[in-house]
């Protein structure tokens, strides 16, 4: 009987991921609600070809070196950060993501931050949970108005794109900066492109859609905060360390941006300290992608990813495709 061709996976992800895999594989799941450490990856994953992990396992050089037999990485998700992608690729090392499937419920995760932020929602959640509403009055709990007022995307690709769409409902201006011309998308719904001092300095609403990389590294810190108006709101569904989370709890306290809403953190899950004594922010525990249909076509993507690049074929969702040229992957 012809052995199975074992692979890991770092969480019991949702059906119908699993279940694909263990058609094709030889499957062994991580337990751990925890990350797994890296000792703990290799005592999985050291004699597999390939193997499925989430944006929350760091896969660096120094793991790559202790999985000589590794072809393949699947990432459910659609950022690629926790990889190191260059050391992936000079080892022959394809690694595949989820991307699209995600888009819509991040953009509607983005909304329930910006409208929880803006109507202090969270503050009055808190007020009824403690018993402290005593009535209704006219200065109680005011926030800022989304009618008229203008949103800033800072990166403008499908995310911030859909996020985008959604703000003609408010009737909002919309501004956004990126790194290339969108004019086409841009035309579509209604943003002009800015300079990020710009945008920084005119938006109400500061959305951040950009993937991690050295150059976003602290792309929001101190000097940034301080360009922002006083009554201006941050919203994070990016990556955590595009914000430089210390300035960023320093620029709430002091009083110099209105507020912040927050999905991800600079070292999640841990936060800044004084982060989460702060009235003025919205914390979330990475929800980005939390809904039934989007975990579950993220599944589907992940696994049909790694049967493919195991099986000899492309995988749809290569993001290194430089790995194939002359047959690199699988040496």
């Amino acid at each position: 009987m012809k052995t199975r061709t074992p692979v890991f996976v770092t969480y019991p992800i949702p059906d119908p991921g699993l279940p694909t895999l263990r058609s094709a594989f030889k499957v062994t799941v991580f337990r751990g609600r925890a990350a797994p450490t890296a000792d703990e990856i290799v005592a999985g994953a050291e004699a597999c070809p390939g193997m499925l992990v989430l944006v929350r396992d760091r896969v660096d050089a120094a793991l790559l070196a202790r999985l000589p037999a590794l072809r393949a990485i699947a990432n459910y998700g659609v950022g690629v950060d926790n990889i190191d992608v260059a050391e992936a690729t000079r080892r022959g090392v394809m690694v595949t993501n989820t991307p699209d499937v995600l888009t819509e419920a991040t953009a509607d995760l983005t909304w329930a931050l910006l409208l929880a932020v803006a109507r202090r929602v969270g503050e009055g959640e808190r007020m009824m949970r403690a018993g402290a509403f005593t009535g209704w009055t006219p200065d109680m709990l005011r926030g800022a108005d989304l009618q008229g007022s203008t949103l800033g995307l800072v990166g403008f690709g499908r995310i911030a794109r859909a996020v985008a769409r959604r703000a003609a409902g408010f009737r909002m201006r919309v501004i956004h900066h990126a790194r290339s011309e969108h004019p086409e998308a841009a035309a579509a719904v209604e943003s002009r492109p800015v300079s990020l001092d710009q945008l920084l300095g005119e938006a109400d609403f500061v959305s951040l859609h950009v993937p991690l990389t050295p150059a976003t590294t602290h792309l929001i810190d101190a000097a940034a905060l301080r360009q922002m108006k006083p009554t201006a709101h941050l919203i994070n569904t990016a990556r955590g360390a595009v914000v430089d989370e210390a300035a960023l709890v320093a620029a709430l306290r002091d009083g110099l941006i209105g507020g912040a809403g927050l999905d991800v953190y600079e070292r999640e899950p841990a936060m800044a300290d004084g982060l989460a004594e702060l009235e003025n922010v919205v914390l979330l525990p990475h929800l980005g992608s939390a809904t039934v249909g989007t975990r579950a076509a993220m599944s589907r993507m992940a696994a049909g990813n790694l049967v493919m690049a195991l099986s000899g074929q492309r995988p749809t969702h290569l993001v290194n495709p430089e790995v194939l040229v002359g047959g690199a992957a699988g040496g």
